[in-house]
């Protein structure tokens, strides 16, 4: 993809290229100047247009199947052909609960498929507010056992299966674990978590990464909260706000961390909370990276240098799983 050079201010704390990332979405969502004002379909469908040169392109997989899992449309990507089982992912995507899709997140799918060599499965989660806490969780847990029940019909290791996700969906792939870990169920062999939102609680990072020019802010964010949890009691629960829950017995975790993040001190803080418990956790923090920054591999050594590091983590951490 191939976008004008943008002369930052001197002061500025983003990537060049992550800038780059930044203003061209902004410009995309300037296409439509009522945008915060329109009715959440064509809000959603406003975000599906505006992310579309950002899903394009990339790996090209050895197959794809469109299928259900857990009474969702699901996508799962296959990067090589085999007779043998392959391991997975189970990836949600991102969107605060409330918009975007496996369509959105097609690109980042087939990355981690390609550069980890596992079958990647998309999964379009209810959306809220038309569907509140806890429909979202309830469909990953399910979808996880769905993945373990089908294993030899879908080609992929059921010991080998991990979750992971963006923002909203990282917050799907610690509830669900949660959510599996209490019922006595089957873990997932790993969390992915990239940027993840993790409690609504507002931090430094609110404060200091506030605004469009770092791609997420606060009043978005907060909306999205009250979208999810409808009642701001509810914000209470640790499967809605899981910084907040007993974190011991999870999986081995990988955290994307993004320096210019306003959800930067809750992801930290969820790397340290993990560990505390005595997981095993990888942190990661990307200097000069916003909130959404994966999606801008097409354009950024940042970007990339991510995918490859949770990559690499991914292979060594469900290898060892399935050894």
């Amino acid at each position: 993809m191939t976008l004008p050079p943008e002369a930052p201010a001197a002061h500025d704390d983003v990537d060049p290229d992550i800038r780059r990332f930044v203003v061209a979405m902004n410009r995309g969502y300037a296409q439509f100047p009522d945008f915060a004002t329109l009715p959440l379909p064509q809000r959603r469908a406003a975000a599906e247009v505006v992310r579309t040169p950002w899903r394009s392109g990339g790996p090209v997989m050895a197959s794809t199947l469109e299928t259900k899992i857990a009474g969702c449309r699901a996508r799962i990507h296959y990067p090589s052909r085999s007779d043998a089982p392959q391991p997975a992912l189970l990836y949600i995507h991102g969107g605060g609960w409330t918009l975007f899709s496996i369509d959105t997140h097609d690109r980042l799918m087939r990355e981690y498929a390609a550069r980890a060599g596992m079958v990647v499965i998309g999964i379009d989660y209810s959306l809220s507010p038309e569907a509140r806490y806890p429909v979202a969780l309830d469909e990953i847990v399910q979808a996880h056992r769905d993945l373990r029940a089908r294993a030899g019909e879908l080609g992929i290791l059921v010991q080998a299966i991990a979750i992971g996700g963006d923002s909203a969906g990282a917050n799907l792939a610690v509830a669900a674990s949660l959510r599996l870990r209490d019922g006595g169920e089957p873990l997932p062999a790993a969390m992915l978590l990239n940027y993840g939102a993790f409690d609504p609680a507002p931090t430094a990072s609110y404060v200091r990464y506030d605004g469009p020019d770092y791609m997420l802010t606060v009043a978005e964010m907060d909306g999205f909260w009250r979208n999810y949890a409808g009642e701001p009691a509810t914000l209470d629960d640790p499967l809605i706000a899981p910084l907040r829950a007993d974190l011991a017995g999870l999986p081995p975790a990988f955290l994307a961390i993004p320096e210019c993040d306003i959800l930067a001190d809750s992801s930290r803080a969820m790397a340290e909370r993990l560990a505390a418990a005595g997981g095993a956790v990888d942190m990661r923090v990307y200097p000069g990276a916003t909130h959404s920054f994966l999606e801008a591999v097409s354009i950024s050594v940042l970007a990339d240098k991510a995918l490859d590091d949770a990559a690499r983590w991914l292979v060594a951490t469900v290898r060892a799983a399935a050894a």
